[in-house]
């Protein structure tokens, strides 16, 4: 699964449990990041979803093969703070939804359309708002 440049046709970002889904190779999330590259859209994660989805039963050597194939987006102070203000307006504490703000403000800087697979709709569209589209798995 070779990273590729794409026309920025729009971004599928992954949280915890979309990633958790593709490595485990479920059928529907493979389907939905096929035709998300299929459409030329460009397929990211927050780097803390990595540290989120990934437990002591993971296999190292599939999960280095998806990564490859993602595009990672680092967390810093500049993202910390966004992520810490999209919780205080959302009226949410860091102490749980830290790393849901993180994913959520990295979803918000990506490319648009942005579509975003996620166990927690309830709680990203706290975060996002409405400009990205969650797509429950």
């Amino acid at each position: 699964m070779a990273r590729r440049q794409l026309n920025h046709d729009g971004t599928l970002v992954l949280d915890s449990e979309g990633l958790s889904k593709l490595l485990a190779d479920s059928e529907q999330v493979v389907a939905l990041v096929a035709e998300a590259r299929s459409r030329g859209m460009e397929v990211v994660i927050s780097a803390l979803t990595i540290i989120e989805a990934v437990h002591a039963r993971t296999n190292q050597a599939r999960l280095r093969w998806v990564l490859s194939g993602l595009r990672v987006v680092p967390v810093g102070d500049e993202e910390a703070r966004a992520a810490s203000k999209l919780l205080m307006n959302a009226g949410l504490h860091g102490h749980k939804y830290a790393i849901d703000a993180a994913v959520a403000e990295a979803a918000l800087r990506q490319h648009r359309p942005v579509v975003m697979l996620t166990s927690d709709v309830d709680d990203m569209s706290r975060l996002c708002g409405d400009r990205v589209r969650l797509v429950a798995v």
